[in-house]
């Protein structure tokens, strides 16, 4: 096993330049993962446990992207549809209580 030299020279937001030996690469790191153009890794919230890949290379080029676009499709899905839970329960209280006022002034008009 050799030496290893990496050091990342943080930027704005996020975003930061990566200087290894074997060159420099531009990433972009949040609380959920990092991804660059080598490669992007996720966290998982276990301390010590991520997963991670590069883009591929040889015969399993574009493996990484592909797990990587279906994480990204999963999560725009959940996220779709949980707001759209959302709204159809906000629509629904708001039925309930538009037929509590109606409800409401034609008893009152009657009494």
């Amino acid at each position: 096993m050799g030496f290893r030299y990496n050091k990342r020279i943080g930027g704005n937001k996020g975003w930061g330049w990566n200087i290894s030996g074997s060159g420099v690469s531009s990433s972009y790191r949040s609380k959920y993962g990092s991804i660059g153009s080598r490669g992007f890794s996720i966290r998982t919230g276990i301390p010590g446990l991520s997963f991670s890949s590069g883009w591929g290379s040889g015969k399993n080029k574009g493996a990484g992207a592909a797990v990587f676009l279906a994480l990204i499709g999963f999560y725009a899905a959940a996220v779709v549809f949980y707001n759209l839970f959302r709204f159809v329960i906000w629509g629904a209280t708001e039925l309930y209580h538009a037929f509590l006022r109606l409800y409401s002034r034609s008893s009152g008009n009657q009494s």
